[in-house]
Formats: C-alpha cells, sequence, structure tokens
C-alpha cells in the first residue's frame, strides 16, 4: 500500500471513531504528512495548534478524566484533511 493510501485509511479510521480518538492518533498522522506537507505544531495551553500547508487547526487537550479529545476536535481536523484531499465525507 501507498504511504499517501495508508495515511488516507488511518484518517477514515479516526473518522469512525470519532468519540475515541486520542491526540496521539492526530499527532501520529500529522507526523506522516510531514514528508509531502509543510507542518508546524505548536504547543498551547490547552492543546497544540497545528498547521499543515494553509490549514491551521487547534486540538484541545482540556477533557478532564480521559485522554479522548472531543469529538468537536475530531471534525476540525478531518475538516482540515478533507480541505488537503486527504478524506471524504
Amino acid at each position: 500500500m501507498e504511504p499517501e493510501e495508508r495515511i488516507k485509511e488511518e484518517i477514515r479510521e479516526i473518522s469512525q471513531r470519532r468519540k475515541n480518538t486520542t491526540l496521539d492518533d492526530i499527532l501520529r498522522v500529522v507526523s506522516q504528512l510531514e514528508v509531502a506537507h509543510s507542518v508546524k505544531t505548536r504547543p498551547t495551553n490547552h492543546g497544540v495548534l497545528i498547521r499543515i500547508d494553509k490549514q491551521i487547526f487547534h486540538i484541545c487537550t482540556h477533557h478532564r478524566g480521559s485522554r479522548q479529545i472531543k469529538p468537536a476536535y475530531v471534525d476540525e481536523f478531518l475538516d482540515a484533511m478533507s480541505e488537503l484531499g486527504l478524506f471524504e465525507d
């Protein structure tokens, strides 16, 4: 399987388990995108600000008692991936 296809498959898996996704899951995909895209990550007080090419989104990890991130932040990630052509609803 091609690297880009593997990345797309991981993104599809994340989309299917929106309520059971961790920041590590998203950062794993983001790190794989560094090969073909300009990627910057910056920690914030409550999460991580991520820029991939011109797509900017924030993942808040301030969800007490759980490693999972809220589905709204997964949706932001999926919207950015959609804009990059890596995810289709």
